[in-house]
């Protein structure tokens, strides 16, 4: 000890510290942790998503041509990464039918392994991509193509639910609508223990009791019965590995980041509140690169089970879905018999209830579609139709996006507007251009001039227009030549600053000389 320090200085001193200390973690804490409300909502929430994980990820495992306990390692690894690194609390990530269907054809010509290493190549294109800030991409897709987008995540999650329904025991249907009553009549007793944990603990029960005969869990598949291990994917580490497995890995990551941030764009609308799109982006990627080193077959947000946690359980943390992740394993490795008993015509009515509350029906309301512009409704029903008919949400996105700027462009295009005033001595004239010019509406500039009629001097007036590339500036251009080739002189005035910058920099640097 220092001299001159008494000892019962220094005890006050440390436990001061520690206090600030405590004071300081207690600051860092989220204040859901001190509340058993959100705690058991969270718990229960997870629970929920877990086992609805099971037949989904048995079923992608499927579509990809692997064994199903790596879709399930697979959705274990994802949630419960994405959990800690991910950008949008409450939102579920696992095994997904897109991911499935981009990699199916890498392994079946190449085999498991280069599956694996295609997933962890995604994920470093993700972070890279995430970095980058294609996050801030999203700004530009428009609401239609979001509400297409909704309503055709809506009519997937149904359209899954088909083939459960199809050909199979005459039980399957009562038990079916018993689930969807139950879960819309037990809110209505109770909210403190969510309706589909019920419906489905309900229906296991009859089921198994009864001796009911009708498809379970345990028919979609066997169940892993240890926890996952580490390990490189068994590929020779070449070029000629790298060339073959990066086309997929690109167009994974691709499908992926945009499946994730249009499911936290829509979960963002559905709390409230605000998530960091370029952390998910990147968080993503992580828990791709993870679950690669794990064999499982990576993924990316689930849009249905993340409907399940959020909109149907109310769950709001990162606590559900991180549970759900470790759920997921429990589940199927230490109560795996009882899980296999769960019948699927439980989780099918659990699925029908999501797709019926994701569904926008407002927006094909009869008074809805008679105010909407037609051009908005337009988009919404293209994203539908190339989501459905593709059954890759991606894909939808981008062709309503696309849909939405033509849409647009051809709408500004005719926002601009040409007015002559003639000077009274009639030795010049002055144009008045008012709107936005652009590759669109520049087309149509050239045409609105007088070149045989007009005076000797023209002034054309852009104060109330605006110069938005080199199109508008070739446009320009092309006016000044045809007066010129009549000896005609061309005044532009009015420019503001950026417009003058553009102009000044390109004009007459656009054609060749001669």
């Amino acid at each position: 000890m220092p001299l001159g320090v008494p000892e019962y200085d220094r005890s006050a001193s440390l436990a001061s510290s520690a206090v600030f200390s405590a004071a300081r973690l207690r600051g860092l804490r989220p204040d859901w942790l001190s509340d058993p409300k959100v705690w058991r909502t969270e718990i229960l929430a997870g629970l929920v998503v877990a086992l609805a994980l099971i037949p989904e990820a048995i079923s992608f495992s499927i579509i990809a041509g692997v064994d199903p306990a790596i879709g399930l390692f697979a959705s274990f690894t994802m949630a419960v990464t994405i959990a800690i690194v991910g950008g949008r609390p409450a939102m579920i990530s696992a095994a997904t039918g897109a991911v499935a269907l981009v990699i199916a054809p890498l392994n079946r010509e190449h085999g498991l392994g280069y599956l694996i290493a295609a997933v962890i190549l995604a994920g470093v294109f993700q972070i890279a991509l995430g970095a980058l800030g294609a996050a801030k991409l999203m700004r530009f897709v428009p609401r239609s193509v979001m509400v297409g987008f909704v309503n055709a995540l809506a009519i997937l999650i149904f359209m899954a639910q088909v083939p459960e329904m199809s050909n199979v025991p005459w039980a399957v249907y009562p038990l079916i609508a018993a689930g969807l009553a139950l879960m819309v009549l037990f809110p209505k007793v109770t909210k403190v223990v969510p309706a589909p944990l019920v419906s489905i603990v309900i229906l296991t029960v009859v089921t198994v009791a009864a001796g009911i005969a009708v498809p379970t869990v345990g028919d979609k598949g066997a169940l892993p019965s240890s926890l996952p291990m580490p390990g490189l994917p068994d590929v020779p580490f070449t070029l000629d590995t790298l060339t073959t497995i990066a086309p997929y890995a690109f167009a994974m990551a691709l499908v992926g980041l945009m499946e994730s941030l249009m499911t936290a764009k829509l979960v963002d609308d559905i709390t409230d509140t605000r998530s960091n799109k370029t952390r998910e982006s990147i968080g993503q990627g992580i828990a791709n690169i993870v679950t690669g080193f794990f064999g499982g077959m990576g993924g990316c947000a689930m849009i249905g089970q993340t409907m399940i946690n959020v909109k149907v359980s109310g769950a709001r943390t990162r606590l559900s879905t991180f549970l759900a992740g470790a759920f997921l394993m429990v589940l199927c490795i230490a109560l795996g018999p009882v899980v296999s008993d769960i019948p699927m015509a439980a989780l099918v009515a659990v699925m029908i209830m999501v797709s019926f509350a994701t569904f926008d029906w407002h927006s094909i309301a009869p008074r809805t579609l008679k105010r909407m512009p037609t051009g908005e409704i337009t988009v919404m029903a293209i994203t539908v139709g190339c989501v459905v008919a593709t059954h890759n949400l991606a894909i939808g996105v981008v062709v309503g996006s696309l849909t939405a700027v033509v849409i647009f462009a051809r709408r500004v295009a005719h926002l601009a507007e040409v007015t002559a005033v003639a000077d009274p001595d009639g030795t010049s004239v002055v144009y008045r251009v008012t709107g936005e010019l652009f590759f669109a509406s520049s087309n149509e500039l050239v045409g609105q001039f007088d070149y045989a009629g007009d005076p000797a001097k023209v002034v054309i007036d852009l104060s109330a227009a605006h110069i938005w590339d080199a199109s508008s500036v070739a446009a320009l251009d092309a006016i000044e030549t045809k007066y010129a080739q009549r000896g005609k002189t061309v005044e532009i005035i009015g420019l503001n600053e950026p417009s003058a910058r553009i102009h000044g920099k390109l004009s007459g640097e656009l054609t060749p000389s001669h």
